[in-house]
């Protein structure tokens, strides 16, 4: 499968999300080995938007959100977890899509093997159920945010995959979000409704 070009990051951050289930993210490690899991739940976080970290402003912490489309923002939170996102819009529109979870496709053992505590594994649909537990599945961390992952020899990167049906498509509010009533509200989640690896 080839790749998502960065016009289709450059659009607007709801569509990007929304047609973003159904491709394909993939993690190349050190030796070679990939790691890929199809999107199945997103979040879309746009500018203007109460609930995105570049609300107030860019910081150090949410700068690639002000990046050109196509780069990871990957952030760390309550101290323990990283998220994934990928930006969206155009350089300087502080935008982005948070991947919510994965279907895990390829290096399931290797996933494992990542997500196990004293020698246990989840099962497999709990793998990537969460931004933070496919980040660990994945190996994905700070080393990634900025990360362009349209260049040619990225180690993270998204292909086309198989764009999910309307028929198959569900939205609903944000999960845990905080901002103004709008920004609790608005349905800019979309998940693969019948899908048993979304997160909630």
């Amino acid at each position: 499968m080839g790749r998502l070009p960065r016009s289709f990051f450059a659009r607007d951050t709801r569509l990007v999300a929304r047609e973003l289930l159904g491709r394909v993210l993939v993690r190349v490690l050190d030796d070679g080995t990939r790691l890929s899991g199809r999107i199945v739940e997103t979040e879309a976080y746009c500018p203007g938007d109460t609930a995105a970290h570049a609300y107030r402003g860019q910081t150090a912490r949410n700068a690639p959100m002000f990046m050109q489309p196509g780069v990871a923002y990957v952030y760390f939170t309550y101290g323990m977890h990283y998220c994934f996102n990928v930006v969206t819009e155009q350089a300087g529109t502080p935008a982005a899509v948070l991947v919510r979870a994965l279907e895990p496709l390829e290096g399931i053992d290797i996933m494992r093997q990542h997500r196990s505590r004293n020698g246990v594994a989840p099962a497999d649909r709990d793998l990537c159920r969460g931004p933070a537990r496919l980040c660990r599945a994945l190996c994905i961390d700070r080393a990634f945010n900025g990360y362009d992952m349209l260049h040619v020899d990225s180690r993270l990167f998204i292909e086309r995959g198989h764009p999910v049906p309307d028929s198959r498509t569900a939205a609903s509010p944000r999960i845990g979000v905080s901002g103004d009533p709008i920004a609790r509200t608005v349905e800019w989640r979309w998940f693969v409704a019948d899908s048993p690896f979304v997160s909630r």
